[in-house]
This record gives C-alpha cells, sequence and structure tokens, in this order.
C-alpha cells in the first residue's frame, strides 16, 4: 500500500506543481495529472481531503449507485483512510472541472476546528455516499473555494491561516446541511433503504443468528445494505429520528414482545433466544423502551 505522509509527496506523486503551503493545498482538477500503471493500488495519507468535482459525458456506478459526473459531487476523507484511484479510460479522457482541498491536520492546530472537524460523520462515508450538489449549492461552495483560492494563492501573512481555516469551517458546514438535505429529499432511496433495513433485521431475528451469534451489530447491518455504519445511521437518524442501533433494539423489543405475549417461555429464556449474553441486559432495555419489566408486559395479557 502506498502511504503519503505529507502533501507534497501526493503532489509529487500526481506530477504536480509543489503546494504553496506545506500544511495545505487547493489542487485544480483541470490540471493533468499522472496516473501510474500499477493502478489501481491502495493508497492511505495523514491528511484530510476534499474533491468538489465535474466531468463532462461519464457516468460510473460505485456500489449500488450510479454517479452522473455532470453534476456537482462532494467526496470526503480523513486520514488513514484506504482509497484507490482506477484507470478507466473514458475517466481519463473526460473533461474534468473541479477542486481537491487537502489540509493535514498540523495546520489547524491550536483552532477550535482543530478539534471539531472530527464530528462531521462525513469523513467516514464511502465513495458511493458522496454529496450531490444543485448548482445553487455548487454555487455556494465554489464561492467559499474561491475565496480560499485568495488567500492561498496570495503572499500569506498572519492573517492567511485564520481566514483560510474560518472558510474551511463554512465549507464544512455547508456540506453538512446540504448532506441533510440529500437524506430528506431522496425519499425513492431512502425508502428503499428503509426496506432492506427492515427485510434485514426481520431475516436476523427470525433465524438462528440471534442465539448462535448474539446481537446484530451496526457494522453487520450496514454490510447487508452495502453503506458504511456512519452513513447509515445518519440517514436513518434524519429520516426516522432513530439510528441503526435503535432500530436494531426496536425489532428485538417487537420480536420480545410476541414471545413474552404468545410463549411460556421464562424471561432467561426469550432473553437468550434474542441473543442477550445477560438476562439483566434485556430486562434493562425492555424496561427503559416500555417503561415495563418483561414480567410486568406479560402480566398486562394475564
Amino acid at each position: 500500500m502506498r502511504h503519503f505522509k505529507t502533501i507534497s509527496e501526493f503532489h509529487d506523486f500526481r506530477h504536480l506543481p509543489g503546494p504553496n503551503h506545506p500544511l495545505f493545498s487547493v489542487i485544480d482538477l483541470s490540471t493533468p495529472m499522472r496516473l501510474h500503471n500499477d493502478e489501481p493500488m491502495p493508497m492511505s495519507k495523514d491528511f484530510y481531503g476534499i474533491g468538489i468535482k465535474r466531468m463532462s459525458n461519464v457516468k460510473a456506478t460505485y456500489g449500488q449507485q450510479p454517479f452522473d459526473f455532470n453534476n456537482g459531487l462532494m467526496t470526503f476523507m480523513a486520514p488513514n483512510q484506504i482509497f484507490s484511484v482506477g484507470l478507466d479510460n473514458k475517466l481519463l479522457e473526460a473533461k474534468r472541472s473541479g477542486w481537491m482541498i487537502c489540509i493535514h491536520p498540523d495546520f489547524l492546530w491550536n483552532s477550535p476546528l482543530a478539534l471539531n472537524i472530527k464530528k462531521y460523520d462525513f469523513w467516514h462515508y464511502s465513495i458511493n455516499e458522496a454529496l450531490f450538489l444543485s448548482a445553487k449549492e455548487e454555487g455556494v461552495i465554489n464561492n467559499i473555494i474561491q475565496n480560499i483560492l485568495q488567500e492561498y494563492h496570495g503572499n500569506m501573512d498572519k492573517f492567511s491561516k485564520q481566514i483560510i481555516i474560518s472558510q474551511i469551517e463554512s465549507l464544512l458546514t455547508y456540506a453538512d446541511r446540504f448532506y441533510n438535505r440529500q437524506f430528506i429529499t431522496r425519499d425513492k432511496i431512502n425508502h428503499q433503504i428503509l426496506e432492506r433495513l427492515e427485510k434485514v433485521l426481520i431475516n436476523y431475528v427470525n433465524s438462528e443468528l440471534l442465539p448462535e451469534k448474539g446481537l446484530p451489530t451496526v457494522q453487520y447491518i450496514a454490510d447487508e445494505l452495502h453503506l458504511s455504519p456512519k452513513y447509515l445511521s445518519t440517514l436513518l437518524r434524519a429520516v426516522t429520528g432513530l439510528n441503526t442501533q435503535q432500530h436494531i433494539h426496536e425489532k428485538l423489543l417487537e420480536k420480545a414482545k410476541e414471545k413474552l405475549s404468545t410463549t411460556n417461555l421464562s424471561v432467561s429464556e426469550i432473553s437468550y433466544q434474542l441473543g442477550f449474553e445477560h438476562p439483566q441486559s434485556f430486562n434493562k432495555l425492555f424496561k427503559t423502551k416500555t417503561n415495563l419489566s418483561p414480567l410486568q408486559f406479560r402480566a398486562t395479557f394475564n
């Protein structure tokens, strides 16, 4: 795997001019870049990457989601995430435009953003969960990038870093807003995800997986839906008000209520069948969600 410790190393690898600042750079994606013959190869880097790109007359598919590069598309990559770039003649020949911003964590040192930057869930989204931008939204993002470029290409002074960081913070805040819009407005895709989630949970709860493997994890559910855990939980929270873990608990409670009301199994037997290692954990979850203990719930049917 190829690992880039510095932004300069990444620029050299792509045969780009050196960055204007060792800890920060803005790359014009219309600039010819070198792709190596041994690509795609796994890569990682010690710095953040934010991309906004357009490619004319090119469509591709990542995971289960089609991408139209004619639309503005934003991607976010945190340090040490693994990625690769494939050699595709259509992509190489396409007319490209857009920007890639590289930010080393040290650039943010001693600023509020140094800690706050980690709060954004989209750093952990995968490529098939990129942000699609409307023309209006893309205009907002491009205006911020132009403000950054003005400082980046100007004569750096003691105010430049502070101004750039404030613009980066604005860019991230707008991206967070636009992602929330994307979760809410893409009704068809969200409905399909909710249907698939329901099916995965029902199949798991009704199978032998619960007593054998225990409670389903958020990672397991996300893998079954071909989504990253962060993206799935944020989408569900925006659409339903519940994150993935809460959806898992709700489905387990449905099954628990069914067993309590239709069988003579003890609470301990039910808890083990539902994948809980200890009955106390089951009792605590049940009472937290229903304000009744399992036995009190069962008594309401007698």
